[in-house]
């Protein structure tokens, strides 16, 4: 008997099932589904709304429900979805006097809502505590080579001396503005819609603040229609993981630069490579190529459901369905990847030779040694980085040092600097230690900042893990709640 379509309507086709399902994807929202069915249970019971001895039988009824796990349940498409399939297969349990009083007082559209919140908090939690355990592998490696000097690159072309350090830190700096989104983005995935009803609430006596207790939430939408239509809290998760999705995108899009026999700086770990079916030399990124791709997905998910969502009538629709697929693929895209990117990093090995040797070269120490005239002669900088233009432009037309040609062109001005200060400008690790201001890449600053982003990241590791505390407590306690 299918307990959805037998007053209203005749039986349906098999393919139309089929077609407008969701119990493909129901799989990621059948635990928060049984955690918001005993809550309604037993705010019910509380409120008197249904008796003692049926709100028991119900409550051990999809406790066992839950123990037997979903892929043993009938999953009839006709039913819809995972709502439908746990209330059919309680009323055979318990018969319909007794489960059919499940559902009093709510409907799909505020239950599905609060399931994708209860299921969504935690999957965020969990990418949280993967993004905070690489940022802590990221302090870890960036503590080995404060003094690892290499280049860096404005429009990929060699421009001022760095450490690797500095460089790793500016990963550090892009995630954890990722980790304050995702945690900012977890209020507004915490609160309760249930009590809404279908739209307009429900004329039982029910109480939306004790359900929203029970299930862990922070507060309450205030105003039904939009609690079972709003979708904004997935638009905002998505677009949050997109701008973290092109942020490790441009990690890894680095390693397959940087490991190049051009650049040559970093060696990826085989483990995460591949070789050619023709070409035995072969040492290919493909992990990093790979994660470049699944990455480019986030996008396309949030435009997606950008576009589901931006015509549709208040409050629910059937449309809001082929979001939840959206959603998770984009949230186990982003889960996997963390761990592969983490992994890479954690194993590179890195060239210091061959990093030193780029930071000597094309002359990425220009900057420092117009300073140095400013600083020395007194002159304006505009004045000096003319100055330091034309020897580099006549140091490459003759191919001489640029250490002599400066000199020569000094001189052509009526200005006069001691040699050892030139020379000193000119060594990159000079340059380096000199720039001590907040965020440079001074060891003693990269060692200052080091200090500072790990005591943050211990309070957003102290953070996740409360909440986690929290909705174990709660799973726990509503799994366990006994009616006396």
């Amino acid at each position: 008997m299918n307990i959805l379509r037998r007053g209203r309507l005749k039986n349906i086709r098999e393919d139309v099932a089929k077609y407008t399902t969701s119990l493909e994807f129901d799989k990621e929202i059948f635990e928060a589904d049984i955690l918001c069915d005993i809550a309604h249970v037993i705010m019910l019971y509380e409120q008197g709304i249904i008796k003692k001895e049926h709100a028991k039988k119900i409550i051990d009824g999809l406790r066992e429900i839950y123990k037997k796990g979903m892929e043993n349940l009938n999953l009839d498409p006709s039913l819809d979805d995972i709502h439908m399939v746990i209330e059919s297969e309680l009323i055979n349990m318990l018969g319909e006097d007794v489960a059919g009083r499940l559902h009093t007082g709510r409907s799909r559209n505020d239950q599905v809502a609060t399931d994708l919140r209860l299921a969504l908090r935690e999957r965020i939690l969990e990418i949280l505590e993967l993004l905070v355990d690489m940022l802590k592998d990221i302090l870890e490696l960036a503590k080995e080579h404060k003094e690892t000097i290499t280049v860096g690159y404005t429009h990929l072309q060699h421009a001022q001396p760095t450490t690797y350090a500095h460089h790793l830190l500016s990963y550090f700096s892009s995630l954890e503005r990722d980790i304050q989104r995702l945690l900012d983005c977890y209020k507004r995935i915490n609160i309760s819609p249930l009590g809404s009803g279908a739209l307009a609430t429900t004329g039982f006596n029910i109480s939306r603040e004790r359900t929203k207790k029970l299930l862990g939430f922070d507060a309450l939408i205030e105003n039904s229609m939009d609690a079972v239509s709003t979708r904004d809290f997935i638009l905002e998760t998505l677009s949050n993981l997109s701008i973290l999705g092109t942020n490790l995108s441009k990690i890894c899009e680095e390693l397959v630069l940087f490991s190049t026999y051009e650049f040559n700086t970093l060696e990826i770990d085989d483990a995460f490579c591949s070789t050619s079916s023709i070409m035995p030399q072969k040492k290919n990124p493909d992990v990093a190529e790979i994660a470049r791709a699944k990455l480019s997905k986030l996008n396309g998910n949030l435009i997606s459901a950008l576009t589901i969502l931006k015509a549709l009538p208040n409050t629910y629709n059937r449309d809001l369905q082929e979001i939840s697929p959206i959603l998770w693929d984009s949230i186990n895209i982003v889960r996997d990847t963390i761990k592969m990117v983490n992994g890479m990093l954690k194993t590179i090995k890195v060239n210091k030779d061959r990093m030193l040797e780029l930071a000597n070269a094309n002359y990425s120490t220009a900057t420092e040694l117009a300073d140095t005239l400013v600083r020395e002669l007194d002159i304006p900088f505009r004045k000096a980085h003319g100055i330091v233009g034309e020897a580099v432009r006549k140091s490459l037309e003759k191919k001489r040092d640029l250490e002599e040609v400066v000199v020569e062109v000094l001189e052509k001005y009526n200005l006069k600097i001691d040699k050892e200060k030139i020379k000193k400008a000119l060594n990159p690790y000079e340059n380096v230690k000199m720039r001590k201001v907040i965020g440079g890449p001074s060891p003693e600053e990269v060692e200052k900042r080091i200090k500072i982003f790990s005591e943050r990241v211990n309070n957003y590791d102290d953070i996740i893990k409360n909440k986690l505390e929290k909705i174990n407590e709660v799973k726990n306690n509503l799994i366990n709640f006994n009616i006396e």
